[in-house]
């Protein structure tokens, strides 16, 4: 639903007016009052008196003051560095009044950004119960702290032994048994799905006892499995050198020697 055009000013009292509105709600910088007073008027000399107005009577700051106050701001909020700089470049502030801004702070308040990063991360993780360390890092990352400071929060957290990895996680909650009947049916041995299974930090201590049941059942035959994904290809197999490259294939795909022999067997009808 589009929004009703704003009713346009009749006299500089009435873009005057829209200023201190504005600036009511909240602090806004030089550039984004006139971006504002722009859609109340097109006249631009009536913009600019405002705009004089406004700065000699300390309704707007220059971009340097806006900076310095910004800064203080959110470091009081444990805001860490990358963000300020971040949303002070979108409200248009130029890069040598952030970099003047964020020096003269940290300088003045003595800000130690690793302490920063540790209040921050504890007040919001008191536990990492169900929280990833990608997520942990992430949402760190969103509010400012470098690697290096989320690092430091993290080896002064004291629920640190309890933060894992996205995918440790995920493997607590994978089912064995199904996650071999997943990686069987992709055509994939039962070397192959070991292997994947231990990259994916997924426990296989009962992976041997697993596969028996599985094979007890039918839901699995590494056997047929093997004979199947040879015959997607077209081997020669009473080529030597094109047998040997049959073996090799089905190797890679996890199968065991006695599954290839069986399969590169011919039998007699």
């Amino acid at each position: 639903m589009q929004r009703p055009p704003l009713k346009q000013a009749k006299s500089i009292d009435n873009v005057l007016n829209s200023a201190y509105w504005h600036l009511n709600q909240q602090d806004f910088t030089i550039g984004e009052i006139r971006t504002k007073l722009t859609r109340k008027t097109e006249n631009v000399e009536w913009i600019e008196t405002v705009l004089a107005h406004l700065i000699e009577h300390k309704y707007l700051k220059s971009d340097l003051e806006f900076a310095i106050r910004f800064c203080e701001s959110a470091f009081s909020n444990d805001t860490g560095v990358g963000a300020i700089e971040r949303k002070l470049k979108k409200r248009g502030i130029a890069s040598i009044d952030i970099e003047t801004a964020l020096e003269q702070v940290i300088d003045e308040a003595e800000i130690d950004f690793n302490e920063m990063a540790s209040n921050r991360l504890q007040s919001r993780f008191m536990s990492f119960d169900g929280i990833s360390r990608e997520k942990v890092y992430a949402q760190m990352n969103t509010r400012g702290f470098s690697r290096a400071q989320i690092d430091y929060a993290l080896s002064q957290h004291p629920e640190q032994n309890s933060l894992r990895s996205k995918m440790a996680i995920k493997a607590d909650k994978a089912e064995l048994s199904t996650e071999i009947i997943k990686l069987y049916r992709k055509g994939k041995g039962q070397t192959l799905i070991r292997n994947e299974l231990k990259q994916r930090l997924i426990d296989v201590s009962e992976f041997e006892e697993t596969l028996y049941q599985l094979e007890l059942t039918g839901d699995i035959d590494f056997y047929q499995s093997c004979k199947d994904q040879l015959a997607k290809k077209r081997y020669d197999l009473t080529d030597f050198k094109e047998k040997s490259k049959a073996y090799a294939y089905l190797s890679r795909k996890g199968f065991t020697s006695d599954e290839i022999k069986e399969t590169l067997t011919p039998t007699s009808d």
